[in-house]
C-alpha cells in the first residue's frame, strides 16, 4: 500500500474525460479515467477517490487584479511561504465566500480597529481577464470628494458597513449571501475595502479535497481508476460559475500529465457481500450509478452467481442514459438479472423516479430481501435517498405484512445496523 493521503497526494495522470451525456442534454456528465502509474495506490469497489482541485486561473487572475496585488507578492500560508498567485490557486477556497472571512472584517469597520485605506490617486479596479473597469476616480484632495459609490469607511451611511452588519447579525442572511457569491462579488459590493496580501489570506478557508465514488473495478481496469462526474455549471449575479472540482477536471486538468493531486479514501461499509452467491439490489440514479458499475464489473470478474438488480434513472433516455451500452450488454449476458429504468423528463411518458419502480415491483423486491439480498443506495441524500428509504419501509408494510412501526424497525435496525445489508453512499 502507498503512503499517499490528502496531506501527501499522488500527482496522477488523467488519460480520458469523455462526455457520456448527449451534447444537447441539460446535464454534462463525464467519464474520467486516471492512470495510477507506479504510485502503488490500491482500491476496492465501493471506495472513493479524493481529488484536490486548483482554483480556475481566470478567477485567481481577476481576484488579484481587483485587489491590486502583484502575482509574486509572498504570503505565509498553512503550507509555508507562497506567492499570492500560488496561494490563491492551490491553497485556499476562493470560488465561494467564507463566513469566517466576512466575520473577520470587523476591524475594517470598527472605530477602534484599523480603517480601510482608500486608493486615492487615479487607481482603478479591473477584471484582469476581461479588462472591465469597476471604478475610475481621481481624488481632488477635498474631504467630501468621494464618488457616489463611496461613503467614508465606517460611517453610518457606508453601504459596505450596512451590508456587513446585516450579514453578521442575521445567520440566514449570511448563509444566503455566501451560498451564491465569491470574493469578486464581495469586492464589488464593498469596493472601498483594501487589504495587504497577508491580510487577505488570513481568514480564507483552506482548499479541501472532494471525494468521488469510484466507478471501476481494479481487476477489470488494472492500474487505472475511473469516475462518473456531473460537471456543475451555473450563472449567478451576472457571471458564469461552476463546481470547483468538477470544472477543474473538465476544463483545466490537462490530459496525459502527472499533475492531478489525488488519494484513495477507503470505505469500511459500502462493500459487496463476501459471499458472491448473495443477491444484490442497487438503486443509483444519475451519477449514483458509479459504484454500481464497479460492483457489476467486479461481480463479472469474480464470476459471482448471485443475482443483480439495478434501478437507474435520470431525465431522459435519449440524452441521459449513462453507460447504456454496457448495461444492455450486461442485461443480455445475464449479469444484470433485472434492469429497471426511470425517466423524469420524457415528453411522452409520465414522470417516473426510481422509488416509483421500487413500489411497482414491491412484491418481487420483498422476496429478494426476504431471501437475504443486500440493498444499496447511492446518490442524492436530500430527496432521492429519503424517498427510497420510505418506499422500502412501505414495501415491508405492504408485502411483508408488518405494521409501520415494525417495518421501520426492520429496515432501520435489523437491515441497516444488525445485518448490515442495507448500505448507503449518499451525498
Amino acid at each position: 500500500m502507498s503512503d499517499y493521503s490528502s496531506k501527501n497526494p499522488y500527482l496522477g495522470e488523467m488519460i480520458d474525460k469523455k462526455l457520456i451525456t448527449h451534447p444537447d442534454s441539460t446535464k454534462e456528465t463525464r467519464h474520467i479515467c486516471f492512470d495510477l502509474g507506479k504510485s502503488g495506490l490500491e482500491y476496492k469497489v465501493g471506495d472513493a477517490l479524493g481529488i484536490i482541485p486548483h482554483n480556475p486561473p481566470e478567477l485567481v487572475s481577476d481576484l488579484i487584479g481587483l485587489l491590486n496585488f502583484s502575482n509574486d507578492e509572498v504570503v505565509e500560508t498553512h503550507l509555508g511561504e507562497a506567492t499570492i498567485e500560488e496561494a490563491l490557486t492551490n491553497h485556499y477556497e476562493v470560488h465561494r465566500l467564507s463566513k469566517k472571512f466576512i466575520q473577520g472584517l470587523e476591524g475594517k469597520f470598527s472605530d477602534s480597529g484599523p480603517k480601510v485605506s482608500l486608493r486615492l490617486v487615479g487607481r482603478s479596479r479591473k477584471y484582469a481577464h476581461t479588462g472591465e473597469s469597476k471604478l475610475q476616480w481621481n481624488w481632488s484632495g477635498e474631504k467630501d470628494d468621494y464618488p457616489a459609490e463611496f461613503s467614508p469607511v465606517g460611517s453610518a451611511d457606508d453601504p459596505a458597513l450596512i451590508l456587513w452588519e446585516s450579514l453578521v447579525n442575521n445567520p440566514d442572511s449570511m448563509e444566503d449571501y455566501i451560498w451564491s457569491r465569491d470574493y469578486i462579488d464581495l469586492l464589488s459590493d464593498m469596493p472601498n475595502l483594501s487589504f495587504t496580501p497577508q491580510e487577505f489570506v488570513t481568514n480564507l478557508d483552506r482548499l479541501k479535497p472532494r471525494l468521488y465514488s469510484i466507478a471501476s473495478s481494479p481487476d477489470a481496469h488494472p492500474g487505472e481508476v475511473e469516475l462518473t462526474v456531473a460537471i456543475v455549471r451555473y450563472n449567478h449575479h451576472g457571471r458564469d460559475r461552476g463546481g470547483l472540482c468538477t470544472v477543474y477536471m473538465a476544463d483545466h486538468a490537462p490530459l496525459n500529465e502527472m499533475c492531478v493531486p489525488m488519494f484513495m479514501s477507503p470505505t469500511r461499509s459500502f462493500i459487496l457481500p463476501k459471499d458472491g452467491d448473495t443477491d444484490i439490489i442497487m438503486v443509483g440514479p444519475g451519477t449514483g450509478i458509479a459504484p454500481f458499475r464497479a460492483f457489476l464489473e467486479q461481480r463479472e470478474f469474480d464470476k459471482s452467481k448471485g443475482r443483480n438488480w439495478l434501478f437507474f434513472g435520470d431525465r431522459t433516455s435519449t440524452h441521459d442514459y449513462l453507460y447504456e451500452n454496457e448495461l444492455n450488454d450486461w442485461k443480455e449476458s445475464g449479469l444484470l438479472t433485472k434492469l429497471d429504468l426511470a425517466w423524469s423528463r420524457m415528453a411522452d411518458i409520465p414522470k417516473t423516479y426510481v422509488q416509483n419502480l421500487m413500489a411497482k415491483h414491491g412484491e418481487e423486491l420483498w422476496s429478494w430481501i426476504e431471501g437475504g439480498a443486500y440493498f444499496y443506495v447511492c446518490g442524492d441524500k436530500f430527496r432521492m435517498a429519503k424517498d427510497v428509504h420510505q418506499t422500502l419501509i412501505d414495501i415491508a408494510v405492504e408485502h411483508g405484512g408488518m405494521s409501520p412501526e415494525d417495518a421501520k424497525e426492520f429496515v432501520e435496525k435489523r437491515m441497516m445496523k444488525e445485518e448490515k445489508r442495507y448500505l448507503r453512499d449518499v451525498y
